[in-house]
């Protein structure tokens, strides 16, 4: 599980880093701005503050977006996933803990 959740972390921190250097590079806009949209695509939320002004950048955010999207839900949830795999282990945990402690009292 701890690999594919290095695989999942590197695959958004990836596809980020993919939409900033392109979108710098198209649009022109600061790599603040990059950043903010890449994220803002990839989580579906557009703002619409910013939006794809040439043909080329219009077809790169086509692709990144059906792309993208697609592997960074999947990588959101091999995350979820793992986070509640690992509390339902500390869960377990306590509940054998609680179980041997009233075991031991009478």
């Amino acid at each position: 599980m701890r690999t594919e959740l290095v695989a999942a972390i590197s695959a958004l921190i990836g596809l980020v880093a993919v939409g900033t250097i392109m979108y710098h590079t198209l649009e022109k806009w600061s790599w603040f701005v990059s950043f903010y949209f890449s994220v803002c695509t990839l989580t579906t939320v557009g703002y619409g503050d910013y939006f794809p002004t040439t043909d080329a950048s219009r077809l790169f955010t086509a692709i990144y977006v059906l792309v993208g999207v697609t592997i960074a839900f999947g990588a959101f949830s091999l995350i979820g996933a793992g986070y509640l795999s690992r509390s339902q282990q500390i869960l377990r945990r306590i509940s054998a803990l609680e179980t041997k402690s009233e075991e031991k009292d009478p």
